[in-house]
């Protein structure tokens, strides 16, 4: 039997705490030998990644229970530990200083700064020369961090490093070859980021008698390795997908993108097998596919069905990584490439929920404006025990995704099956400028971030209107960070939306441009235009400019330490549609950076976005939840 209830208002057991405490994050799968390490975050932890450590069939924490392991490189880390032959080197998320673990127990390499002066990411341990190679991230100067590559001696006292490589904005992906004889990298310069135009170095062990091996203007080259007859393989963009190369060639020819863009270090989407075949990844209209190839370039599908994939590595007889399916958590697992059988060997949570309330993916498309194809994925309202009242149709949340060089997949998302679950619908929408759709589809987004994003999902839920979908006067956006930015573009410049919720999100874009940090710091020339010179666009772009065309609903959630959006972004966006007396309100939760990781800031910024829309859209919340006071309702 199931009970007629107006949609928003359905009784869940997915609730704030569940999302919260149900599970952890996986990521940075490293082999060595026969043990398996990964980092966990613990969202009950405080967002604490713990280094975890499988061997055989039991699996432990390597580092004592206080010892978080990250860097803040980029603000956004990656590489952040290595482990080779048993010796572990690893940055700490206090301090940012390296640690290495070997016999001897756990000892500093690098000196102790305050403020976290020297970061360190990408780490790459040579143990025939006692060092560990990395990018170091310096802010001793005051000014703009200086990044370079640099050695690190695994004895002897603590040392800044020995730089091998400088001399250019962003320098990343050191790879020492297998002999130890070379080492490659990466580097590029503003106002590129690393999916625009990045230069493919190779020399000697030092950095020394280097030369170029790919990479130009208008060329991105990353998710560099070295195979085991001593060739660097790399994936490469110049036919306007990522696809994997050797000496300038394609290993895999196909109109696909087989990486990602590069926003946190370290990471990787290939492997090489025992065999000389090679394990990648291709993105099937923004799903995943595991593909082996020849030697002799004939490549066949892996028979296991996933959505994402990262890290892989060779083991045991099979390929361990991070991976999700559809109707699972992500999980680390085993994949024998042959056969497709894969094991399951740490699940990031268990879902305690029948699957009946869980949602199931559509994929959607629509037109842009222009009458280009926009993608994304849609999640009806599902419960078992409800159904919405006759004639009436389902409120709406249109899911902007961050970077906005990223993209949205159809993996179970525990985040979508609490809307979903209490009848709300979500349509997460890979809008122009996102990645898995090759370079054209990206470069949408250049020069015309603010309008290309903000058509798109406006397009987005129109299209799921007329689809009879979802209803036109009860639909909302949301998202986090350049979703944000996206979430406050539409509610201000377009009159689709009813409400909107930004959570780190950016407001203004000149106040961007002048506070954020290095990495980011010269995104907005290729997406908007250079600053100064562009500075009417800015101002034209920026919702804070122009809330007196808002009419909508306003929810602003922040972290009081964020270095991407500086706070003050959120209050002043949320002072300004206060003044001009629409609904507003705003959250700041301390300890929190650019995008929140503690349970408690997790379970009240959801529980403060199920407030609102129910006071927006007019349903009464089943859960017990702390009412959001929203200003001028």
């Amino acid at each position: 039997m199931t009970t007629t209830a107006p949609y928003g208002s359905w009784v869940s057991p997915i609730t704030a705490d569940l999302l919260t405490t149900s599970g952890v994050g996986l990521s940075d799968v490293t082999v060595d030998g026969s043990d398996v390490y990964w980092l966990e975050q613990r969202p009950t932890e405080g967002g604490r990644e713990a280094l975890v450590r499988l061997r055989g069939t039991v699996s432990q924490e390597v580092l004592p229970g206080d010892v978080g392991v990250r860097t803040m490189v980029h603000e956004y880390g990656g590489g952040a530990y290595d482990v080779r032959d048993g010796v572990i080197v690893f940055s700490t998320a206090s301090d940012g200083r390296l640690h290495l673990v070997d016999g001897d127990g756990i000892r500093a390499l690098t000196p102790d700064l305050p403020g976290r002066q020297l970061r360190y990411g990408d780490l790459q341990l040579d143990l025939a020369r006692r060092r560990v190679v990395c990018v170091r991230e310096d802010h001793r100067g005051g000014g703009e961090a200086v990044s370079t590559l640099v050695a690190v001696p695994l004895d002897g006292a603590p040392t800044a490093g020995l730089v091998l490589v400088g001399g250019h904005d962003f320098v990343a992906s050191p790879r020492v070859s297998p002999d130890g004889e070379q080492l490659a990298w990466v580097t590029w310069e503003h106002p590129d980021m690393p999916w625009d135009s990045t230069v493919l170095w190779c020399g000697d062990a030092h950095g020394g008698d280097a030369r170029v091996v790919d990479g130009a203007a208008g060329v991105s080259v990353g998710d560099v390795g070295w195979l085991a007859d001593g060739r660097l393989m790399y994936a490469s963009d110049r036919s306007g997908f990522w696809n994997l190369t050797i000496d300038g060639a394609p290993v895999h020819s196909v109109d696909r993108d087989c990486s990602d863009p590069a926003w946190v270090l370290g990471e990787r989407t290939w492997v090489e097998l025992p065999d000389g075949r090679i394990l990648l990844r291709e993105w099937r209209d923004a799903r995943a596919q595991l593909v082996l190839v020849a030697p002799g370039g004939d490549a066949v599908d892996v028979a296991v069905s996933l959505v994402s994939t990262s890290r892989p590595s060779w083991s045991g007889g099979g390929v361990v990584m991070v991976a999700r399916r559809e109707r699972d958590a992500v999980a680390v697992v085993r994949v024998e490439p042959d056969g497709g059988r894969m094991t399951v060997l740490r699940s990031g949570a268990d879902v305690p929920v029948e699957q009946a309330y869980l949602p199931q993916a559509q994929a959607v498309t629509w037109s842009d404006p222009r009458g280009r194809d926009v993608h994304g994925f849609l999640y009806r309202p599902r419960n078992p025990g409800f159904t919405g009242p006759a004639g009436e149709l389902p409120p709406l949340v249109v899911q902007t995704h961050g970077g906005p060089t990223g993209h949205a997949i159809p993996a179970l998302d525990l985040d979508h099956a609490y809307w979903t679950s209490r009848g709300v619908a979500v349509l997460d929408v890979n809008y122009g400028g996102s990645t898995a759709y090759g370079r054209a589809y990206r470069d949408r987004l250049r020069g015309q971030w603010g309008v290309v994003d903000v058509d798109d999902c406006c397009a987005g839920a129109r299209a799921m209107a007329e689809r009879g979908e979802a209803d036109p006067a009860r639909t909302a956006i949301s998202g986090g960070s350049a979703g944000g930015y996206t979430t406050l573009a539409a509610l201000t410049f377009r009159d689709v939306f009813t409400a909107g919720v930004s959570l780190y999100g950016i407001g203004d874009l000149e106040t961007l441009v002048r506070d954020t940090h290095k990495f980011e710091s010269r995104y907005a020339d290729r997406l908007v235009g250079p600053y100064p010179e562009a500075r009417a666009l800015y101002v034209e772009r920026s919702p804070v400019h122009h809330v007196d065309r808002l009419d909508c609903a306003m929810l602003l959630l922040h972290g009081a330490d964020d270095a991407v959006v500086p706070p003050g972004q959120a209050t002043s966006m949320a002072e300004a549609v206060r003044a001009k007396g629409k609904p507003v309100a705003v959250r700041i939760f301390a300890g929190e950076g650019h995008g929140f990781r503690a349970a408690q800031t997790r379970r009240a910024a959801t529980e403060a976005q199920l407030s609102f829309y129910g006071q927006v859209f007019g349903f009464e919340p089943a859960d017990e939840i702390r009412g959001q006071p929203v200003d001028n309702l």
